[in-house]
Formats: C-alpha cells, structure tokens, sequence
C-alpha cells in the first residue's frame, strides 16, 4: 500500500483539531531519557495531528538498528514504509476500530484512563523483519476528546515468532488495576471471514461439548453434514483436531 494511500487512511481515523501543545511533564519525560537504561523497548511521543513523532528515544537506534534522526525527520511517513506490506492493512483495520470504540463507547473521563496496545512486524537496519508490541497512552486530546498526544512504548521481539495482529484497549479502574473493555484479533478476523453463519453454529455447540449427534439434532441436519462440517472448519483454519479447535475458540471467545 502506498505511503499516501497510508496518510490519508491515517488522516481519516486521526480527523481532529489541528491545536497541539507539548505540556511541561511530557518535556520532563524527554529530559528522562537519558538515565533510562538501554534495551529491548523504546519511546515515542506521538502525534496524530500532524503525523509526526515529537520525541524518539534512545532506545530506538539500539532496538532496530535504524537512525533516531532520521525518525524524528521522517516522521510516520517513514515509520510507516518499514512496516511489513501484509501487515498494513490489518494495522490501519486495528486503528481504525481502536478510534470506533473510543469515540462512541468511552465517557470523557474513561478515555484520560485509558491504554491501547497492538502489533505489528518492521525492518530493522539488517534488512530483517522484527515484530513489535505497541502500548499507547494518551497524554493530551483535542477539543472533540480525541487523543492526539500520546506516549507509545514499543517492545521488540524476534520476527521469527508468528503473531496475530490483536487490538486490545485497557482502561484503569477505581482499584487502580487495567481492566479490558476491547480486544480483536484482527488476523484472525479475516480468516474468520471464511467461515459461514452454519459454520459458526456448529463451533459454538463443540466448544460446549456436544456430540456430532447432538448438534444434528439441534440444528435439524443429519449427523454426515455436521462431519463434513467439522472437516471444512478444521481446514480453513489450519487445525488437526476437535481439542484444538475448542482450545482455540476458548482462549479467543469474541472471535465468535
């Protein structure tokens, strides 16, 4: 996907006021960096309004490989064109229902308390793909209560290491504790889509233990046509056994 194409997408989840001011305990954050210790995560303060990053750690350089300058000079045009082409497109999706929720879910107080995490795969200097685990927290919004100011954390993991494309966002409680109110696994939901509406019956009544049997009988089809569905769905989603899939719809629920 081209860059431009990226940048108005972007723009277009990110549609806000074009007022940004750094507050005085954000510059005290970058004054911080220096004592910070070197390794595997690093710091960005972002913004959404003009696409760019206000700060970028040290860290970054130590993570990727990649210059901090040239970061800081390229903004999230070039953050962007190191991103893995296949996973463009599920990151602006995860973006894009991240800003849904928090517009028409969220109370003005809900959103200062909120966290947002998803994930992605870069290039690194080496020419290798890295995947990388994102978690924003808003620091400063518009006159829409819309987040534009944010310090976002990334965490750098091997890009060996296969993941799903999730969205989660977190809010922190009265207890002081982060309680989830939005997860999707955005990979998943693509391959999902594959799946029919009779499908999606059929995996409900498995994860809750019915027989071949029983679900012909719930569903009013003969015990051959729930079988030859079983299989389909094995299949689609690349797994051998009945365990497997009750353990993967139990551990995913609301890809349901």
């Amino acid at each position: 996907m081209q860059l431009n194409k990226i940048n108005a997408l972007y723009n277009e989840i990110f549609e806000t006021y074009p007022t940004v001011e750094i507050e005085e305990h954000i510059k005290k954050l970058i004054e911080l960096d220096y004592f910070y210790p070197y390794n595997s995560t690093f710091y960005c303060i972002t913004n959404t309004v003009h696409q760019n990053f206000e700060f970028v750690s040290k860290n970054f350089s130590a993570c990727t490989g990649l210059s901090r300058e040239k970061m800081l000079e390229g903004g999230m045009d070039y953050f962007w064109s190191l991103f893995h082409p296949e996973d463009i497109k599920l990151w602006l999706k995860s973006l894009n229902s991240l800003m849904t929720f928090t517009m028409t879910e969220l109370d003005d107080e809900q959103r200062k308390r909120m966290s947002y995490t998803w994930n992605y795969r870069i290039k690194n200097a080496k020419g290798e793909y890295i995947n990388i685990i994102q978690n924003t927290t808003p620091l400063q919004f518009d006159n829409a209560k819309k987040p534009i100011i944010g310090m976002a954390h990334y965490t750098v993991l091997n890009g060996n290491i296969a993941m799903d494309i999730c969205a989660s966002a977190k809010y922190l409680n009265d207890s002081n504790e982060y309680e989830t109110l939005f997860y999707q696994n955005v990979s998943n939901s693509k391959l999902l889509g594959l799946i029919s509406n009779r499908e999606r019956d059929i995996i409900r009544l498995i994860i809750t233990k019915n027989t071949s049997e029983a679900i012909a009988k719930k569903l009013n089809i003969s015990i051959h046509t729930v079988n030859t569905h079983r299989r389909n769905i094995l299949k689609k989603i690349n797994i051998n056994s009945t365990y497997e899939l009750i353990s993967y719809f139990k551990s995913n629920p609301k890809l349901l």
